[in-house]
């Protein structure tokens, strides 16, 4: 087992009861400091890699000869190192400090885009992407609880914009596959850009003073151990369990992955087939979707410090399902953008804002938190593209995207299960 206890300090402050006055309690302001820089760093560069690598898949299938669902094996890699990030990152991240997690991570993820790029076949490219999912996720798994006690109250706000500055970079992702692509340089370049931004987040991270985010916070050695209080938050035991409006939060989170990675994978080979797109212009064009998701995490990172996020997320739930649906029933290539853009300015929200009411519910306990998502994350990964690849091999590409709305109603039922569990666990307090 990982560990569940956190640092003394290190953990999300307790949410303050709801004072009995009438007076009107401030909205949480984000405060955008040099930490916050540095830390958005990260989903730049996680973004760039995974909107440059998803529409590449089709790519890679054609040049290695194999199947749609071998090529989805690539998304169970990638998964298979998001999960088994998971068994460090409760562990790595409270004692060698989320900086130094940061550093480790993004020297994985180097590793495995060499490993990558100079792979060839089946064999080399999924051992390769198995090692930069772990990089990735490491990096991940340390910038977002880092931002989320960092910003405390806005930690919302703070995850959907990191997200969305994420998205906005990986915007220009499949446009420099499609124009590799075009000119004939294949996939290769516009993926292995990713370690020149990895670079750049170690270089930002690395300047930035020691800060409480980051760094393991070193406890105080009285020189009598007896002095110190039996009542004191140091021996008071920590809660193990979660509580069960944490786990439906995390089933939505896992319901957005899925979503995400399973169209970002899937959406050129749809335009390929059901528009009739070259391939260079259908891998391109996955940035309508991308393109809908950064302006969704722009426009929500500060309406979610004024509203419910589960209203919120529950609402993009359904954008997208009318999204999907303007995709699903076209053939028009102009037509078939728009449809992406709708459907990513649903996407957009349901991973920030669903991470972001799992750290909330996790009581004081990010990293924990955060160790779990990974697991549930990388089983969505893995599972998704390589589902809806199997079913396009047998069924085609069209019949395999009905999973999509499937998987959007079970997110909404989950969110609004977690809502009602928040109300009566509150409402049982308060009896």
């Amino acid at each position: 087992m990982w560990s569940t206890t956190l640092p003394e300090g290190s953990g999300l402050p307790d949410m303050p009861e709801a004072p009995d006055s009438d007076v009107p309690v401030p909205a949480p302001r984000l405060q955008r400091d040099r930490v916050t820089v540095a830390l958005y760093s990260t989903f730049t560069t996680w973004g760039w890699f995974l909107y440059s690598f998803s529409p590449a898949i089709p790519l890679i299938a054609a040049e290695q000869g194999i199947s749609r669902a071998q090529a989805g094996l690539h998304g169970t890699a990638l998964a298979v190192g998001t999960a088994g990030s998971g068994f460090l990152t409760g562990y790595l991240n409270p004692r060698l400090g989320r900086r130094n997690v940061l550093r480790l991570g993004g020297g994985v993820l180097v590793a495995g885009l060499a490993l990558l790029i100079s792979g060839h076949t089946l064999a080399m490219t999924l051992p390769a992407t198995l090692v930069i999912g772990m990089g990735g996720s490491l990096m991940i798994s340390a910038a977002q609880p880092a931002l989320a006690v960092h910003h405390h109250e806005a930690s919302s706000a703070a995850l959907t914009e990191a997200n969305g500055v994420g998205a906005l970079v990986g915007l220009l992702a499949p446009l420099a596959l499609g124009l590799a692509v075009s000119l004939g340089l294949g996939w290769r370049p516009a993926v292995g850009a990713t370690a020149v931004l990895v670079l750049v987040m170690v270089a930002l991270v690395s300047r930035l003073p020691r800060v409480a985010a980051l760094d393991p916070r070193r406890p105080a050695r009285p020189a009598d151990p007896a002095a110190v209080p039996a009542t004191t938050s140091r021996t008071q035991p920590r809660r193990v369990g979660f509580s069960a409006a944490f786990w439906l939060f995390m089933a939505a989170v896992v319901m957005a992955v899925a979503i995400e990675n399973a169209t970002t994978y899937w959406a050129s080979d749809m335009l390929r087939t059901q528009t009739s797109m070259d391939a260079g212009l259908a891998s391109a064009a996955v940035t309508a979707l991308v393109a809908g998701m950064a302006v969704a995490r722009f426009t929500l990172g500060p309406l979610s410090l004024r509203m419910s996020p589960e209203s919120l997320l529950i609402g993009s739930f359904a954008l997208a399902g009318v999204g999907w649906l303007i995709f699903w029933l076209t053939s028009a290539p102009a037509l078939a953008m728009v449809g992406l853009v709708v459907a990513g300015l649903g996407y957009g929200a349901q991973y920030p804002i669903g991470v972001g009411l799992v750290m909330r519910a996790s009581e004081g306990r990010p990293d924990a938190a955060q160790a779990r998502s990974s697991f549930a994350s990388g089983g969505a990964l893995a599972v998704a593209p390589f589902l809806l690849g199997a079913v396009a091999d047998a069924l085609g590409t069209h019949t395999a995207f009905l999973l999509i709305p499937v998987l959007l109603v079970l997110g909404g039922l989950a969110v609004a299960a977690g809502r009602g569990a928040l109300l009566r666990a509150a409402t049982a307090v308060t009896a």
